[in-house]
């Protein structure tokens, strides 16, 4: 599926960058679906998002500069309003009006969790995924990284739910090369995606049993995972000492090649009882070890389940396929592929 000729996957909101990452002093660029964007912090500190292109001789308002919370042209100095309205043109008479066409595309644009979201249709059909944990005074939260990959927001996402891979790609960081048989699961479709439940044994590695005040050579990790369509998952791990570390993920669709990946972590524990830096470092490892195989993969991802071989463990990325597929039906739209 190439996701840019897939007008219905606009309708979705997505992280794109950290809202700590953004200035009031110049905007940021940013591609979101093959649509580049100019975004930037208004004078309140909320977040804009506009078409990055000027009405006027189409320069980059990426790079421009941001004057009383408003992005100034870098070209002729026209300013440009969160609404994407035209505030100021410098080469106007005192009090010329200026026209209603003096304009730009803004799309809807908001923080959750830390990041800037954005959807590119004013009628999104599911919310920002909701995560309860987020709000609960217990859990503390960890920005990890947010950065691009050459893969598709597909395989992300199927790799997220895939207990058969731990043994090769992760054997240096939790899997067990001598267990190749993948954890049963327990799957339930729903509105927004799927839950997938799970028990996986796991090698306990010495940075981990720091991280999880957890001895042992092995654990098991209790796992509640829910992936929400297109390409945004949560997994939370569930300890036997209770410790839940809940980790965010998502794969923002930047080009049909190209995700920018997004992850932060949830955790029931304190600082004291271990550090971020170490959490963030073993979490790190793995998303590195998945990184480098699925940047090997085919960006190409096909919806039609003919199209590539499958085994049963398999089947959480064979209903994310199907109910991708159904969207596109629903929405008049043909699974478009590259020829």
């Amino acid at each position: 599926m190439l996701v840019t000729k897939q007008p219905v996957l606009k309708r979705f909101w997505y992280p794109i960058v950290p809202l700590s990452s953004l200035s009031f002093e110049t905007p940021s660029p940013f591609e979101l679906l093959g649509q580049k964007l100019a975004i930037w912090l208004d004078a309140d500190g909320k977040p804009a998002a506009v078409s990055d292109r000027c009405c006027h001789r189409s320069a980059q308002l990426s790079k421009g500069v941001i004057i009383n919370g408003c992005l100034r042209c870098p070209y002729h100095g026209w300013s440009y309003n969160s609404d994407g309205v035209c505030v100021n043109v410098p080469q106007f008479e005192p009090g010329q009006t200026i026209p209603s066409s003096y304009k730009v595309v803004s799309y809807l644009c908001t923080e959750r969790y830390g990041y800037v979201w954005v959807c590119l249709d004013a009628a999104p059909l599911l919310p920002i995924p909701a995560i309860s944990e987020a709000a609960d005074p217990a859990m503390r939260l960890i920005h990890q990284f947010y950065e691009r990959w050459e893969c598709s927001g597909l395989r992300v996402m199927e790799n997220s739910f895939d207990n058969s891979h731990f043994s090769f790609v992760h054997a240096a960081s939790f899997g067990d090369q001598h267990q190749p048989e993948p954890a049963s699961i327990e799957i339930t479709p729903v509105d927004y995606g799927l839950n997938m439940k799970s028990r996986v044994p796991v090698v306990n590695p010495p940075l981990q049993q720091t991280n999880l005040q957890l001895a042992e050579a092995t654990t098991i990790r209790t796992v509640d995972a829910n992936w929400f369509m297109p390409f945004t998952r949560t997994l939370k791990i569930t300890y036997p000492n209770g410790l839940v570390h809940l980790i965010f993920t998502a794969a923002t669709p930047i080009s049909d090649r190209a995700s920018q990946i997004i992850q932060f972590c949830l955790r029931s524990d304190t600082e004291a009882d271990a550090a971020a830096e170490s959490i963030i470092a073993f979490d790190r490892q793995v998303t590195m070890e998945d990184r480098s195989v699925l940047e090997s993969t085919d960006y190409d991802a096909p919806l039609a389940i003919p199209d590539e071989q499958h085994m049963p463990s398999d089947q959480p990325g064979i209903i994310m396929r199907r109910k991708l597929a159904a969207l596109l039906k629903e929405h008049g739209e043909i699974e478009q592929r590259r020829t």
